[in-house]
């Protein structure tokens, strides 16, 4: 995970390595922890905070802490970390602490007729804005400092303070950091930790605020529910078009298998309906979306959120104004228009807001969300461009919850969260975001007609698959992808095939995945005709001279199916319509198009051929050809795979040695194999050579490993059977010296 893009290299790794310190001593919940973190960079300071927030605060739209008995289905949306700004009129930290868990107690969970239940742990606190304190009075500082140094005092009373069932993370930058070390000695003695991340000081003028994330409070009637909720786009009738990925994943099979999954298009789009309660409900759960640890444009002042006439912007959302601040290209003339569009935005909000017009206030965000919603359509997906497209939106369906354009907006903010899941780095929220992005697919569905509002029914239904196939990577695989399966199959409902070819077209596809995974778990030979029956329909509007990437991607996914199939049912017929399949692939899966695609089908080719091969009605002359054949597209797909060093295969290459070294094995133990003893020294040197050429990939402690292991010493047995002695020696020679005392006591 990128904590510091800051082009310096040793910064970068060194600034994740201590982010990642930090995130686990604040994952542990202990009890009397206090952390120091110094940054000076104060927009990598926010990154990082905010990132610590997003992480460990709790994941939107979740149960965050079940009842040991299971007794509710819902608990309060109560945080495991809350992040303050230092109040500067009161700059005692430890009494604005204790404030909020004033306003905020611990809710009691488990409680039953047997059981008075237990209150939830205290959360952990960061504090920020402490470097503003540079610009206020003695007394003000003092008055922090003061109550620091009675935090030692604090910790030797326990049970005299509610905050010291918590920790503490106080970030200050490095002069405050040593005015902390002399002025408040005791504090630093208490200090559990220490952590300094590199960056360069962020300049800070007279009139000058830092350009910090604002973070909303828990509000007291906020809960989370077991209960899905979903939002999306208006006026202008902008469709949010997400790029179309074609992504694919692998699996091995067993040892001799090696398979990738079928590709599924994915294409979440976006779209307009109704009011309900749900939505202002939904709102309250929604946690505003945290900056990511990426890298921001320094803001070198507050002049670009100022009007032309020289206001000053107060009113607007602060988490809005500080993310618009980091996209605006500073680099820019003051009149370039990506600058002027969102200052002028800004501008009208804050009008709306002193002439308290909830209309006026709900136009107003929805024309900045759609602003941020073209440059993401234009490719410029960046995180920043991302959130505020999300917060304004909620702004809007905030202040206008009535409005015919509610369900659109519903959908593309469903959108626009699976979109942080596919932005980087979303490793460790990537299932908080699809949580959530199905909640407003759903809501959005909650609140229109499918036979009045079939265009908008049809993309939430459609983009509800996509989410549900994502989620199926995290969790429950079974219940998603039925999930997943029944949203695709009522978009196909109202999807016409003679108005929209290449979205029915792709729904389909995807579906047919959908089914495929499903066979993994479920009723595997319904669900692969299924998937079959999918691709088929799909393959039907697409051309391969005009859409020759999607052709061949369908056909490698009918392929797949049908490989699979072949597994539970008439194994000769469905193998040579899986070879059909990815023969025709290969037609528009070229090496020089599409490389790793080339070199996945392939590799399933291949694998069809041994497996077809290895069928016991297969004669012996068939056997040799195929085994012949299935060498050929494995070499292929290795060759192409260690050529293109660097890029991301859908399957092991590693476990595709192994299955060429098999097929060069079996070609010559066959006893229909006709080849001399220097052919047949040479297969055999092969599939050695490759088998060790996987052993290579294979940690020591893996069933993997031990496999190979296994395939090297048959094959030594097959130097000795075939070419005696000295066939064996000449294997032996071939196997490196660190590997022998494994070997020859299993010879």
């Amino acid at each position: 995970m990128s904590v510091n893009e800051t082009g310096n290299t040793e910064n970068f790794a060194w600034n994740r390595q201590v982010y990642q310190r930090l995130k686990a001593a604040l994952g542990l919940g202990l009890r009397r922890q206090i952390f120091v973190a110094v940054c000076d960079d104060l927009n990598l300071r926010n990154q990082i905070a905010a990132r610590l927030h997003s992480t460990l605060a709790y994941p939107v739209g979740q149960v965050l802490y079940q009842s040991s008995d299971d007794l509710g289905s819902s608990t309060p949306a109560y945080p495991r970390l809350v992040t303050l700004r230092l109040n500067l009129s009161n700059a005692n930290p430890i009494i604005q602490i204790n404030q909020w868990l004033a306003n905020y107690p611990p809710p009691v969970v488990g409680t039953s007729n047997e059981s008075p239940g237990k209150p939830l742990p205290v959360p952990s606190f960061q504090i920020v804005g402490i470097e503003q304190l540079t610009r206020q009075p003695v007394a003000v500082q003092r008055l922090f400092l003061q109550s620091l140094r009675s935090t030692e005092q604090l910790l030797a009373t326990p049970d005299s303070n509610p905050f010291l069932e918590s920790s503490l993370l106080v970030w200050v930058s490095r002069p405050w950091l040593y005015a902390i070390q002399q002025s408040a000695p005791q504090f630093w003695r208490c200090r559990t930790g220490l952590f300094v991340f590199a960056g360069e000081p962020t300049p800070m003028s007279p009139n000058q605020t830092s350009p910090e994330i604002g973070f909303r409070g828990l509000d007291k009637k906020q809960t989370l529910t077991t209960t899905n909720h979903p939002k999306n786009n208006p006026k202008n009738n902008l469709v949010l078009n997400l790029p179309k990925e074609i992504g694919s994943q692998d699996t091995e099979n067993n040892s001799n298998n090696n398979i990738d999954f079928p590709l599924q298009e994915v294409s979440n789009e976006s779209s307009s309906q109704d009011k309900s309660s749900d939505i202002s409900n939904l709102l309250d759960l929604v946690e505003p979306i945290s900056q990511n640890p990426i890298e921001n444009k320094l803001i070198k002042n507050d002049e670009n959120i100022i009007s032309d006439n020289g206001a000053e912007i107060h009113s607007v959302n602060k988490e809005i104004t500080e993310l618009v601040l980091a996209t605006i290209n500073t680099t820019i003339g003051e009149n370039d228009e990506d600058n002027w569009r969102p200052q002028k935005v800004l501008e009208e909000i804050e009008e709306a807001h002193k002439q308290e017009n909830p209309q006026a206030l709900a136009n107003a965000y929805l024309k900045l969300g759609n602003l941020y919603r073209e440059r993401i359509e234009e490719g410029d997906s960046t995180l920043e461009n991302l959130m505020v497209a999300i917060l304004a939106y909620q702004e809007a369906i905030t202040y206008d919850e009535s409005s015919n354009w509610v369900p659109d907006i519903l959908n593309d903010l469903g959108t626009l969260y699976w979109m942080l899941y596919k932005t980087p780095p979303n490793s460790e929220d990537g299932r908080s975001y699809i949580e959530q992005g199905i909640e407003f697919y759903q809501l959005g569905l909650r609140l229109i007609s499918s036979s009045e509002q079939s265009d908008t029914y049809t993309r939430l239904q459609n983009n509800l698959g996509t989410a549900y196939s994502d989620l199926a990577k995290f969790v429950d695989p079974l219940e998603n992808w039925q999930q997943a399966v029944l949203a695709y199959s009522e978009a196909l409902r109202y999807r016409s095939s003679d108005i929209e070819p290449l979205k029915y077209a792709a729904t389909q596809n995807n579906l047919g995945t959908a089914y495929w995974h499903l066979a993994q778990y479920n009723l595997p030979i319904q669900n692969l005709k299924e998937a079959i029956t999918a691709y088929s329909q799909a393959l039907l509007f697409y051309s391969p001279d005009e859409e020759p990437i999607k052709y061949g991607m369908i056909q490698n996914n009918i392929g797949t199916a049908h490989w699979n199939l072949a597994q539970y049912e008439t194994p000769e017929e469905h193998l040579n319509l899986a070879i059909n399949a990815y023969t025709e692939a290969l037609k528009y899966r070229t090496p020089i198009n599409i490389p790793t695609a080339y070199a996945a089908t392939q590799n399933n080719l291949g694998t069809a051929y041994w497996h077809l091969a290895n069928l016991p009605q297969t004669s012996k002359e068939l056997k040799q050809k195929y085994l012949k054949l299935s060498v050929e597209a494995y070499e292929e797909a290795l060759a192409l795979a260690h050529s293109l060093a660097g890029a991301t295969f859908s399957f092991d290459i590693y476990a595709t040695h192994n299955n060429l070294a098999q097929a060069y094995y079996q070609i010559v133990i066959d006893p229909y194999f006709s080849g001399d003893k220097v052919v047949r020294s040479r297969h055999l040197e092969v599939a050695l050579e490759n088998h060790l050429q996987a052993l290579n990939g294979f940690n020591k402690q893996s069933e993997n490993y031990q496999n190979t292991i296994a395939y090297v010493i048959k094959t030594v047995r097959g130097f000795h059977n075939e070419l005696g002695i000295q066939g064996q020696n000449l294997a032996l020679s071939k196997i490196p010296a660190h590997l022998l005392p494994e070997i020859l006591p299993k010879l």
